[in-house]
């Protein structure tokens, strides 16, 4: 194996030895030295936040009169390159590094500030240039905001919104479908199918809202705000324009914090809206473990549904098929509840000025958005369009259910109903044929009380 080749870069503590060919330089080195921590990296979205608020500052520090137009072009050309992905692998450094970011912050300017110069032909100053009107503490901030809203607003809702669609239609699709709804596990009165995957959708629904309200909060940008909150060594109107620059990057309605103070030091937003995508979480959960005991079996289990066999589901016992996509979309579901665990105690640590648990936040949060919004689509794609109903298993055991006696409450009371319903029970015999013994209820009289898809509409039956 050929021996890397290094260059000497200077930083203010000194020389480092730097890949030869790397466009990061000192600063980006010495973290890469101090964290060999974990294999987590930012994830592209983020690199792809760092890159278009780099770009921004470049125009609006342009558009000020503060940086010259040639260098201007240059780290804005660079930057979009950072945007679009072309040079992530100049990004290796260890999420668990310095809490404000500020090792990551320095590698995107260096990255950017090499690359400008090789644009330029002349030298590009990562600190001078690039950080222009900028700190570490307010950049990476706003990176996780913008981060954040781009991948709830192009990946999470629309993915949410496509699984309560497949939700709508698969329970149109089964609005004919009367099975035995069921409390505490236990039998209880009838419902549709319709009805019970109208209220998965509905969770959905409100789970997209609740995602969709935290937003605003997200849209607020720390950007402007510096060191400390202050705006030190930034142009009055530099926190204002930079936000109007990124929103029409991104087609989101950023704008400027409205206190940089709460921005810079506190991570209340991303808090907030990991609570909701923990909410998300919790709603797919429950889904998924329902569709999991309906699909259990296929002899001793539930049985009513068969999610589509996609794939063996043991080493050892031949022709077993296990609901894999419910299992796999259950193990999200814990990862994100846990995820809000990390932010939250990360949202603790604003410490005065500044909350130092920033890249944590930021890869925490960010992975709960992509594997909520990836592992919905998979469930509607490959578990919810395809899964099929035994129509005659449920229609058979629909109609034994002793539970159905509540339906004569109104006309024969509830301690009759009970002991119709538990003699039905030890017998075994059906609850219609015991009424007819044990109540001066005709024939047609139960046929019409205790009719299940009747009973679904709610209501006093007459």
């Amino acid at each position: 194996m050929a021996q890397q080749e290094f260059r000497i870069e200077h930083d203010s503590m000194g020389e480092v030895r730097v890949p030869a060919d790397a466009l990061y330089a000192a600063q980006t080195q010495r973290a890469v030295d101090n964290f060999p921590i974990s294999d987590l990296r930012f994830p592209r979205t983020f690199i792809r936040a760092l890159g278009m608020i780099k770009g921004a500052a470049a125009s609006v520090n342009e558009d000020l009169g503060i940086l010259d137009p040639t260098m201007s072009a240059a780290i804005q050309q660079a930057a979009k390159e950072v945007e679009d992905g072309k040079l992530d692998d100049q990004f290796p450094l260890d999420i668990f590094q310095t809490g404000s970011g500020t090792s990551t912050n320095m590698n995107a300017n260096e990255v950017i500030a090499n690359r400008a110069s090789q644009i330029l032909g002349d030298k590009v100053h990562p600190n001078d240039h690039v950080n222009m009107g900028q700190s570490s503490n307010d950049v990476i901030p706003t990176a996780i905001h913008v981060s954040a809203s781009l991948a709830v607003a192009e990946d999470l809702l629309p993915d949410l919104q496509y699984l309560e669609d497949a939700l709508l239609a698969k329970a149109e699709e089964l609005d004919h479908v009367v099975t035995t709804g069921r409390t505490h596990l236990m039998d209880a009165m009838p419902i549709r199918l319709s009805q019970e995957l109208g209220g998965w959708a509905a969770q959905i629904g409100q789970g997209r809202e609740r995602v969709a309200a935290s937003m605003v909060r997200v849209h607020e940008l720390a950007q402007g705000g510096t060191a400390v909150g202050t705006g030190i060594n930034a142009h009055p109107e530099f926190g204002k324009r930079i936000a109007a620059k990124l929103s029409e990057r991104s087609g989101l309605d950023l704008r400027t914090s409205s206190n940089y103070f709460v921005s810079l030091s506190t991570q209340d937003a991303a808090v907030e809206l990991s609570g909701q995508l923990k909410t998300v979480a919790t709603s797919l959960m429950k889904i998924s473990n329902d569709l999991r005991w309906m699909n259990s079996g296929p002899i001793a289990g539930i049985g009513e549904i068969a999610l589509p066999s996609l794939q063996p589901g043991s080493s050892i016992m031949p022709g077993k098929v296990n609901p894999v996509i419910p299992e796999a979309m259950t193990m999200v579901c814990a990862q994100v509840i846990g995820n809000d665990v990390t932010i939250t105690i990360g949202g603790q640590a604003g410490n005065f000025q500044l909350n130092v648990m920033l890249p944590v936040v930021a890869y925490n949060l960010l992975q709960s958005i992509h594997i909520l919004a990836n592992a919905s689509r998979v469930l509607a794609d490959k578990a919810i369009a395809g899964f099929t109903v035994n129509e005659a298993r449920i229609s058979g055991l629909v109609g034994r259910n002793p539970i159905l006696v509540t339906a004569l409450n109104p006309v024969i009371g509830y301690e009759k109903g009970a002991k119709v319903a538990k003699q039905a029970y030890a017998s075994g015999r059906l609850l219609k044929d015991v009424a007819l013994e044990e109540t001066d209820l005709s024939e047609e009289d139960l046929d019409r009380l205790l009719d299940p898809r009747q009973l679904t509409e709610g209501g006093i039956q007459k």
